[in-house]
């Protein structure tokens, strides 16, 4: 009896553990719901709301709930400071983002991703990129804040980069640029139409809600799983009680379950 109490306990150790790291990971994945829900929430508010200028919304350290705000701001491009963003998607195709330095009117600089190019599968990174409008723009775009990586990642290499952050890219270009960055959404006068704008991310809540109810599946299936084997070496040890039982009401001597080496020869 010993011995069965002792696989249980460890049984009931190991479905704990598990139980617990399925819930978490349910729990984990609500969280992300929950977050995709305020990001959605935050994009549908600054859609409705008036563009607002570049003083206003370049004013503090850029956040997650100011993304997707919409900014419209004057200025003359760096045209000799451009910068490829490597490994992007856009609908389901794979390129780069052209990011390209403003200087404002007021003399600050921004980052400015001009938008998303296709590349082929059959062709490398290009090395000689759209040139921006000459002279004064007045463009829109949406207010994003800094991508965050590894070191490498955030600074640039003879002109590309991974990852948009302001912070890293300053001593690069050798210059102060405020915090985060514009994604371009028109500019005046044009540019290359080779270059696609940026938009919000879909408004969906994804699979996190369907990923969360599995894990807490899972969890429920090990702690069922659980009782299931204890139940059955219940019922064995009192199937083997009642046999012994009767062996001794009919004077016959109790039997043992034959041994891997008996078991083994009757083979």
């Amino acid at each position: 009896m010993k011995r069965v109490w002792l696989r249980w306990a460890l049984m009931g150790l190991f479905v704990v553990a598990l139980g617990f790291t399925f819930v978490s990971l349910g729990q984990w994945q609500l969280d992300r719901l929950e977050q995709r829900r305020d990001r959605n929430a935050n994009v549908v508010t600054h859609e409705q709301a008036a563009v607002v200028s570049f003083e206003d919304a370049f004013s503090h350290v850029i956040t997650e709930q100011d993304q997707w705000q919409r900014v419209e701001v004057s200025g003359t491009f760096l045209a000799d400071s451009q910068l490829q963003a490597r490994y992007r998607s856009h609908n389901d195709e794979t390129g780069w983002e052209l990011v390209t330095p403003l200087v404002t009117t007021g003399g600050q600089v921004v980052l400015v991703d001009r938008g998303f190019v296709v590349r082929p599968a059959s062709q490398d990174f290009p090395k000689v990129f759209p040139a921006p409008p000459a002279g004064e723009v007045h463009l829109v775009g949406y207010v994003r804040r800094n991508e965050q990586g590894s070191t490498n990642a955030m600074t640039p290499t003879e002109n590309t980069v991974r990852l948009i952050n302001s912070d890293a890219i300053a001593p690069w270009l050798g210059r102060p640029l405020v915090n985060g960055y514009l994604s371009l959404i028109t500019v005046e006068p044009g540019q290359s139409e080779e270059l696609i704008p940026v938009t919000p991310p879909e408004l969906t809540e994804g699979p996190h809600l369907s990923y969360a109810l599995q894990w807490f599946s899972f969890a429920a299936i090990a702690g069922f799983g659980l009782v299931v084997l204890i139940r059955n070496d219940v019922r064995d040890r009192k199937k083997a009680k009642a046999k012994a039982a009767r062996a001794r009401a009919d004077g016959l001597p109790p039997q043992s379950p034959p041994s891997d080496t008996a078991a083994n020869n009757n083979a």
